[in-house]
């Protein structure tokens, strides 16, 4: 399962790489070492210095991609989302038209993906809450995605929307009291219980 903290390296020499290349490899270097940052010390208590170094860049090229921490951090929680959300849409691509396995299989790379970066799923789950109001504005349209996607799986339009937000509701809580008290490697034993949850709520 790809890391959603995964980053590719740079080839080596003076001209092996433009300078577009280098920028993005840059980026992408301080959004996870914002989710990390994060997750180790909490919002409230990162600064950019915390990413930079980190990301081993320099404080210039932090300010060349972000006006600030909260920027930064926003950027790094949609990566991640946008990460998370392509692994559930493969995994139930390849599952194919059935409703249960395609729950199943979406679920199991959710969680999955999750347990294979610790750190994104701690600022995922738990350290956006105390981002402020943008991050929850965020959080809340994330919602409304993993909402429709859960929708798209199932394709019945007679399920009301606020069903299907309900739905992401309950997951996220049960996975988010088990990522504080197990941490994210026992994501995946909710297995079970999360495709439970919607096969319940969805009348299935």
């Amino acid at each position: 399962m790809r890391s959603v903290t995964q980053t590719a390296a740079l080839p080596r020499g003076r001209h092996a790489a433009s300078r577009e290349v280098v920028a993005e490899s840059q980026r992408g270097r301080m959004l996870v070492a914002m989710a990390e940052a994060v997750a180790a010390k909490g919002y409230a208590r990162v600064a950019v210095a915390d990413v930079i170094e980190r990301a081993h860049v320099s404080r210039r090229s932090f300010y060349e991609h972000f006006a600030n921490k909260e920027e930064c951090f926003l950027a790094s929680y949609d990566a991640g989302v946008d990460l998370l959300l392509g692994a559930i849409d493969r995994a139930v691509a390849a599952a194919g038209p059935d409703l249960t396995a395609g729950a199943e299989a979406g679920t199991r790379a959710y969680l999955e993906t999750l347990a294979a970066s610790p750190a994104f799923a701690r600022t995922f789950l738990i350290e956006v809450l105390a981002a402020g109001p943008a991050a929850l504005a965020r959080r809340a349209a994330v919602h409304a995605r993993f909402a429709e996607q859960l929708a798209g799986i199932v394709g019945d339009p007679a399920v009301p929307p606020y069903v299907f937000r309900a739905c992401v509701g309950a997951i996220h809580e049960l996975i988010t009291a088990r990522l504080v008290t197990g941490g994210a490697g026992a994501l995946p034993e909710l297995l079970e219980p999360v495709l439970d949850i919607q096969l319940r709520l969805l009348g299935r």
